[in-house]
């Protein structure tokens, strides 16, 4: 379904043009920028957590120009499907959003999440400071050695570059598209691989 609507915009002759990337967010936030394939589904996963203000779904990795759904979507680029996530400190924490990231994706699949192929949607941790490093290497670390898996973990660790944010159909796609969104969680298969994975 994602594919088929990249090739139709591709077929409408959308043009391309230079994005401007986002470096704030709301007042009193910090940012944060994980991926975990569908940048639909990782937005939805943490708008629902508690000291997240705001959500942005969008492309980190690449250059400007390459910053737009078809040319991300087909693997021409070197983005990465993303979602910059801002917090409030006084709430949350980013250990706490570690801990919340990782029952949302499949840590163990190189190159893919779920149903949607190619390195533009391989999971990956961005860290904007040595604090976020360490936090999520630490992260990391302690699920390897937790025993949980057999394959090694392949989520990157990789320092955020500019986080491009992606069209504005793609915004709350969930709730603007709830039965489309539903419809393409399922069939990707997202949850029943969460739930082998991870369990209830």
């Amino acid at each position: 379904m994602r594919k088929m609507l990249a090739a139709l915009l591709l077929l409408t002759g959308i043009q391309a043009q230079a994005a401007t990337p986002l470096e704030q967010g709301p007042p009193g936030t910090e940012m944060a920028v994980f991926a975990g394939g569908c940048f639909w589904c990782t937005e939805s996963d943490f708008d629902a957590m508690s000291g997240v203000v705001h959500t942005v779904s969008g492309y980190i990795g690449g250059t400007p120009e390459t910053a737009t759904y078809p040319q991300v979507s087909s693997g021409v680029t070197a983005h990465i499907e993303a979602v910059a996530v801002f917090f409030d400190p006084q709430q949350t924490s980013y250990a706490r959003l570690l801990e919340a990231f990782w029952p949302t994706i499949d840590p163990i699949t190189p190159n893919a999440q779920f149903c949607d192929n190619g390195p533009q949607y391989r999971s990956a941790l961005f860290y904007n400071n040595e604090q976020q490093r360490q936090l999520i290497e630490a992260s990391r670390q302690a699920l390897t050695d937790s025993g949980r898996f057999t394959q090694p973990i392949v989520t990157e660790v990789l320092p955020q570059t500019a986080f491009y944010p992606a069209e504005d159909y793609h915004q709350d796609y969930y709730l603007k598209n709830p039965i489309r969104y539903k419809f393409y969680r399922s069939r990707c298969g997202r949850d029943t691989r969460l739930q082998e994975l991870w369990g209830n």
